[in-house]
C-alpha cells in the first residue's frame, strides 16, 4: 500500500508538491486509516502560517527539512488494524494529514471516542489526538459530512471565542448602555462568522465585521452582523468606542490601526491569518498602543469549561449550539454555504494554493473526496 500526501514549503506556503511513498507494515497496537473526505480552508493557511510557533508541523512530520505537512479535518475508514478494539471498517472522524492515509497508535478507547497515543503527538494539545467513533459520535449525520467537515472544528472554535468573552465580560469594553462591541477582522472567513453568529445571540452585543470592498455585500447579507464595514471605512466607527477586537486576518498593518484608533480598546485577541503576505511578526502585538495582543488557543478554554461543566455537560452545550448553527447556515431560503466537492489527490495542490493566495469565494467550501 502506497500514501500519496500534499507537500508544503514551509517558508513559502503556495509552493507545494505531491509525494507518494510505500507505506511500512504497522506494530503491533497501530491501526491504518484511508482518508475519503477532508475539508480545506482558510483554518489550514492558519495552521500552516503558525506552523513552527504553535507547532502544527509536528502532528505529521514530513521527514524532509523545510516542508511540511498540514493538518486538515476529515473522514477516514480503517482498512488495517493490529489492535484488538478498533475494527477494519471503522469510520473517524478527527485531525488527518492532508494525505491519503494514516497510521494512528489508539488509547484510551471509549464507544465514543479514542486517542492517538503516537509518541510524537504526546506533547500536543489532546483535541487534537481524539478521534471521534462516528457510530457514536453525538454530532455525526451521514447525511451532512461535507458540512461537518468544513465547519464543524471553524465552529468550535468560533463558540469557544464567543464563551470566552462573555465568561470575560468582554473586558469591560461596555457603553453607558452597558453594551459591548466586538470587532471582527475578515468577517467574510467561516470562522469569524461564526463567531459573529454566537455573539450575535447576546442582546446586550454589538457585533462590527471587517473586510475588503469584493465582501462586503456577502458580510451584510449574512444578518449577523450589527454593522459591516470595510477595512478604509475603520475611522467611521468612533474613537472612543469601548471594543474588543477578535483578528481572524493577521494582518499587522490592520492591528496597529486598530490599537491606534481606539482609545478605549479593552482587549485584542488573534485568531489566526487569512492575510497570508500581511502577517505580523512574531511578537509584534507587544509593541502596539493599548492592551498587549493576546493569541487564542481553543483548547485552553475547552480545559477551563470541562473542568467547571463536567465532559457530558460540555458536550451538551456544543453539540446543541452547533445543530443551531448548522440549521441557520444551511437554511434553504439563505444558505451561508455552499459545498464545492472536488475528486482525487491531484485536487489538493490548486485548491490549497487558492486558499493561500486569498482568491475564494466567502460562500464557498471546498471538500476534497479522494476517491482512494
Amino acid at each position: 500500500m502506497a500514501t500519496t500526501e500534499l507537500l508544503i514549503a514551509q517558508e513559502e506556503l503556495t509552493r507545494t508538491r505531491l509525494r507518494t511513498r510505500e507505506d511500512t507494515p504497522l506494530a503491533p497496537g497501530q491501526v491504518r486509516v484511508r482518508i475519503d473526505r477532508l475539508a480545506l480552508t482558510s483554518n489550514n493557511v492558519t495552521y500552516a502560517g503558525f506552523g513552527q510557533a504553535m507547532h502544527y508541523w509536528d502532528f505529521y512530520p514530513s521527514g524532509e527539512a523545510g516542508w511540511g505537512i498540514v493538518p486538515v479535518w476529515g473522514f477516514a475508514d480503517v482498512v488495517q488494524s493490529l489492535h484488538p478494539g478498533v475494527a477494519v471498517g471503522e469510520r473517524l472522524y478527527g485531525f488527518w494529514p492532508a494525505a491519503t492515509h494514516a497510521v494512528l497508535t489508539p488509547a484510551r478507547l471509549s464507544p465514543e471516542r479514542l486517542i492517538d497515543a503516537a509518541v510524537v503527538r504526546a506533547p500536543r494539545a489532546g483535541v487534537f489526538n481524539q478521534y471521534f467513533r462516528a457510530a457514536r459520535d453525538p454530532l455525526y449525520r451521514a447525511d451532512n459530512e461535507p458540512v461537518q467537515v468544513l465547519l464543524r472544528p471553524l465552529f468550535i472554535t468560533s463558540w469557544l471565542i464567543d464563551d470566552h468573552l462573555a465568561d470575560e465580560d468582554f473586558f469591560g469594553a461596555r457603553d453607558a448602555q452597558g453594551r459591548a462591541t466586538v470587532i471582527l477582522s475578515s468577517a467574510s472567513s467561516k470562522t469569524a462568522y461564526g463567531t459573529a453568529w454566537a455573539l450575535a445571540q447576546r442582546p446586550d452585543v454589538q457585533v462590527v465585521g471587517l473586510t475588503s470592498a469584493a465582501n462586503e455585500g456577502f458580510c451584510k447579507s449574512l444578518g449577523c452582523y450589527h454593522r459591516v464595514l470595510r477595512y478604509d471605512a475603520l475611522h467611521e466607527l468612533p474613537a472612543d468606542t469601548p471594543c474588543v477586537f477578535v483578528d481572524f486576518a493577521g494582518g499587522g498593518d490592520l492591528r496597529r490601526d486598530i490599537h491606534t484608533r481606539f482609545s478605549r480598546l479593552a482587549h485584542s485577541l488573534a485568531i489566526g491569518t487569512t492575510h497570508l503576505g500581511e502577517v505580523a511578526p512574531s511578537g509584534s502585538g507587544k509593541n502596539l498602543p493599548g492592551p498587549r495582543m493576546v493569541f487564542f488557543f481553543a483548547p485552553d478554554q475547552i480545559r477551563k469549561r470541562v473542568g467547571e461543566w463536567g465532559a457530558e455537560a460540555f458536550g451538551q452545550r456544543m453539540a446543541a449550539a452547533w445543530q443551531a448553527f448548522c440549521a441557520r447556515v444551511l437554511d434553504a431560503d439563505s444558505p451561508w454555504l455552499r459545498v464545492e466537492a472536488a475528486h482525487g489527490v491531484d485536487a489538493l495542490e490548486p485548491i490549497w494554493k487558492t486558499l493561500a493566495t486569498g482568491r475564494l469565494d466567502p460562500r464557498a467550501g471546498h471538500v476534497i473526496e479522494l476517491d482512494v
